[in-house]
């Protein structure tokens, strides 16, 4: 990927270290056993909060869903540093919250183009504007207005109550250390299959309950239409951003690693995710074909088709 000379969306806000956690050094044990859920196992971020959508969690937990708004484009970007700066913090986590900007601004532009010409699933009634989420990074811990408190063993997650996506920069480091998923397009399908989950919400389909299913059949519909949302991304964004073939086989070891058979999940009754072949193949949809119509698992007549 090339970001040197790509926009910083504005659309981001630095909340600083938070207290709590995890304190001291080394990757704190909760974090290692999250990250078998990665990529979006849903989870209860505080009892009786509003439930939000992350991107992985403990496999026992339930999460829900998205929105966002805010219009950006400009090259600033708000800091409210709290007890100190999350991206002055260390040089690592300063080229981590540029790069997030860039893909951030990258779906804000990709995503935009597809609102305008209603290059979308159609789930009855029409989205309109584009309406851009805010990525807060964080340490440690952070507060929410609209989901509680959540601590950095939550992983990235998106908020529906006050519509941020939240990430705290050292999960790059926990996804090649501990996934073996490493590589910066590996890094903005994180970010990009979060903002599908808040695509998905500005379209309807994370509402959708097909009669007849469980909770966790719905679940996979909705973590594969991200995926696809995601791999949408990147196709759009291909040109711009010089993304290769190695890129996309960065993308496609991640989906694998994710996938719940995988992750020693071996009855599917209890898949939430989707296999790793599912994750692959949505997640490629998307990439090969560029259109989100091509996403509506929503539309497949029973969940064993996906």
């Amino acid at each position: 990927m090339r970001i040197d000379d790509q926009r910083r969306s504005g659309n981001f806000e630095d909340r600083g270290t938070g207290r709590g956690g995890g304190g001291g050094g080394g990757i704190p044990i909760q974090a290692v056993m999250s990250l078998v859920s990665l990529l979006g196992f849903k989870g209860t971020l505080v009892a009786g909060a509003v439930l939000a959508i992350g991107f992985f969690v403990l496999p026992a937990q339930l999460k829900q869903e998205l929105l966002g708004a805010l219009t950006g484009g400009s090259q600033g970007a708000l800091s409210t540093p709290g007890e100190g700066s999350v991206c002055e913090a260390s040089q690592a986590n300063g080229a981590a919250c540029d790069f997030s900007r860039v893909v951030l601004a990258s779906t804000e532009d990709v995503w935009t183009q597809k609102f305008e010409s209603g290059a979308l699933p159609n789930y009855g009634s029409a989205p309109g504007t584009y309406q851009h989420p805010t990525l807060v990074v964080f340490a440690n811990s952070v507060s929410t207005s609209g989901c509680g408190d959540a601590t950095s063993d939550v992983g990235p997650f998106y908020c529906p109550g006050d519509r941020n996506l939240y990430i705290d920069p050292s999960f790059y480091r926990l996804m090649e250390q501990r996934l073996r998923a490493p590589g910066d397009f590996a890094q903005a399908y994180v970010i990009a299959h979060e903002v599908g989950h808040h695509v998905q919400n500005l379209i309807g389909s994370n509402r959708l309950n097909p009669r007849g299913e469980t909770p966790n059949q719905n679940s996979v519909r909705v973590e594969l239409q991200a995926d696809c949302f995601a791999g949408v991304w990147g196709n759009t964004a291909r040109a711009s951003l010089e993304i290769t073939d190695d890129d996309l086989s960065e993308a496609l070891t991640a989906a694998h690693a994710i996938g719940d058979d995988t992750l020693g999940h071996s009855d599917e009754r209890k898949f939430t995710h989707g296999s790793s072949e599912q994750r692959m193949r949505w997640f490629r949809r998307g990439f090969d074909s560029g259109d989100a119509r091509q996403c509506d698992t929503f539309a497949v007549q029973s969940s064993r088709e996906l």
